[in-house]
């Protein structure tokens, strides 16, 4: 990398896309679930690193279903972002406002839930960044529980480890491996720099097949 691209550099100039584009061009072809995790509570740019759980639904008592959830929200660190892998679980809700509160305390700075948030108005006016599948009245108690933490997890097939770089917005989710980070961060913010010239190029008058075969990028 030719110089530091710092998370303030990223939240400003990059984005879903561009980032998976980046990917793509060095072979990471599967690095975003093809499924819908909407914002639900604020649409800019999310970035950080995966502070990761897995849960599984549960149809029995147990004295206390929150230890590893709240264990996990203790040991957030500045821009965590914590990303629940449910298998798509509707069963309840696996985040709410108060665990948005406590992680934040914690440092981490949104969450990714493959499954349920709720809380969704309360949440907004934090502006306190939740992607989701869904909504869900429930709360998890009995219904889900977290089964392991910081393990690599998978949603709908994308494995997000531990400390990858993790990108969301309205377009989607896209993780960048830790392996390749350096090179894909680096070829995002090139392809983003580019691309600023194609757009002026094209708003000056250019058609679109003269700018991609002067700047080859679309």
């Amino acid at each position: 990398m030719t110089k530091e691209i710092t998370y303030a550099m990223m939240r400003e100039s990059l984005y879903v896309a561009v980032v998976a584009d980046a990917l793509d061009s060095i072979g990471f072809c599967n690095q975003s679930p093809r499924i819908s995790l909407p914002p639900y509570t604020n649409s800019s740019l999310l970035v950080g690193r995966c502070k990761t759980t897995l849960w599984a639904d549960m149809y029995h008592s147990v004295d206390n279903s929150y230890e590893l959830e709240l264990a996990a929200v203790d040991h957030c660190r500045p821009d965590d972002v914590m990303v629940c892998a449910a298998n798509g679980s509707m069963r309840s809700a696996l985040w709410g406002e108060l665990l948005s509160t406590a992680s934040r305390n914690s440092g981490c700075i949104g969450a990714i839930i493959d499954g349920a948030v709720r809380d969704v108005a309360r949440i907004r006016e934090m502006d306190f960044p939740v992607f989701a599948r869904g909504t869900s009245v429930y709360d998890s108690q009995n219904r889900q529980r977290v089964i392991d933490l910081d393990v690599t997890v998978e949603i709908a097939g994308v494995r997000f480890c531990p400390g990858d770089l993790v990108f969301a917005d309205m377009d989607g989710v896209v993780v960048v491996p830790q392996e390749v980070e350096r090179e894909a961060i680096q070829k995002a913010w090139d392809k983003v720099h580019a691309e600023n010239e194609v757009r002026d190029a094209i708003r000056g008058g250019m058609k679109a097949t003269e700018a991609y075969n002067r700047f080859g990028v679309l």
